[in-house]
């Protein structure tokens, strides 16, 4: 399996790009727009072309670029089964293993940052690679204080999907804010100022209500947005429009 590890600064999302050698059938795991043609760059440079988007859920920090790609690559959108959303192509779901080529996704139902969040496993001959999402992130976990957040599903999504997994299992985020780019099973369940360290239930509630995090600055645009995969509202501020000046969303 060829993988790489794709950042984009505005949002510190990161994207995850997998293809299997064999059938050369290729996904982007968390695209953004802001960075679509860079990906497609990427792609040409490894000679791929790009069979697939899928997101782990409906983010509020940045638009999706799922759509773009689309019209660039002619990519399918791939999107949590749950969500229904009428621009998606395909709907994933726990318990039915996504194929691209010779590569099995494992959805992971894991609702708690939103009702309808994913995260992606993969088994690999060497470990196993989980594509986290939102849900946790390294040494933190995503917020549940607005868009169908809840603590207590998080919690118990987070140690019941996530921590029950090998602890060499690979953790990869879709954000970091301190240039960390990966992470471990046995390290979040051990350093995880959030949840790590056996905490209780009410320990983790009282945390994430005592958060405090300044509003979204992209949520008003970015949750209407990405419902239609990835378009450019109307209210895009006119200091995001950059990268939907740039595109024709269709």
């Amino acid at each position: 399996m060829l993988f790489r590890q794709l950042y984009e600064p505005d949002s510190s999302t990161y994207s995850y790009l997998l293809s299997c050698p064999e059938s050369g059938e290729t996904v982007i795991i968390d695209p953004v727009l802001d960075t679509a043609e860079r990906d497609m760059s990427v792609l040409q440079s490894l000679g791929l072309k790009l069979t697939y988007t899928i997101d782990t859920h409906i983010h509020a920090d940045h638009l999706s670029g799922a759509r773009r790609l689309k019209a660039l690559a002619g990519s399918s959108i791939c999107y949590p089964a749950v969500d229904e959303l009428a621009c998606a192509d395909i709907g994933l779901q726990e318990g039915k293993p996504f194929k691209v080529g010779n590569i099995d996704i494992h959805p992971l139902f894991t609702p708690g940052h939103t009702d309808h969040h994913h995260g992606y496993l993969i088994h690999t001959p060497v470990q196993s690679m989980l594509f986290s999402g939102d849900a946790l992130l390294i040494d933190g976990v995503g917020r549940t204080d607005f868009q169908s957040g809840d603590s207590e599903a998080l919690y118990n999504s987070i140690q019941q999907k996530y921590f029950s997994l090998p602890d060499d299992t690979l953790v990869y985020p879709c954000h970091d804010y301190n240039q960390r780019r990966v992470s471990s099973i046995a390290q979040e369940k051990a350093r995880n100022a959030h949840i790590g360290g056996a905490k209780s239930l009410e320990e983790f509630k009282t945390i994430m209500a005592n958060l405090d995090l300044p509003y979204p600055r992209k949520i008003d645009f970015a949750v209407p947005g990405n419902e239609q995969c990835g378009q450019c509202p109307d209210n895009v501020p006119s200091e995001f429009r950059g990268p939907c000046a740039r595109h024709d969303q269709g």
